[in-house]
């Protein structure tokens, strides 16, 4: 068995055990984060039930961040 998930004491984050024959089908989204409120913006999209994958320099450079996020798919 494989544990899906994070767990982190009292974190609001499920966990689940997932059988071998088992296969997770991800979406994905895509958000630009203001430099400004990076911590609500996450924690807004983690609510959600979104785990951050990466943060990268947007496409125009200077301040603009994009954030990569995925879920597993109801």
């Amino acid at each position: 068995m494989i544990q899906d998930g994070w767990d982190a004491g009292a974190s609001s984050m499920p966990t689940r055990l997932v059988g071998m024959s088992e296969k997770i089908i991800w979406e994905y989204f895509t958000a630009p984060v203001l430099i400004h409120a990076t911590k609500q913006i996450l924690d807004n999209y983690g609510s959600e039930g979104w785990e951050l994958v990466t943060i990268m320099s947007g496409p125009n450079g200077g301040d603009s961040l994009v954030a990569y996020f995925k879920r597993p798919k109801a």
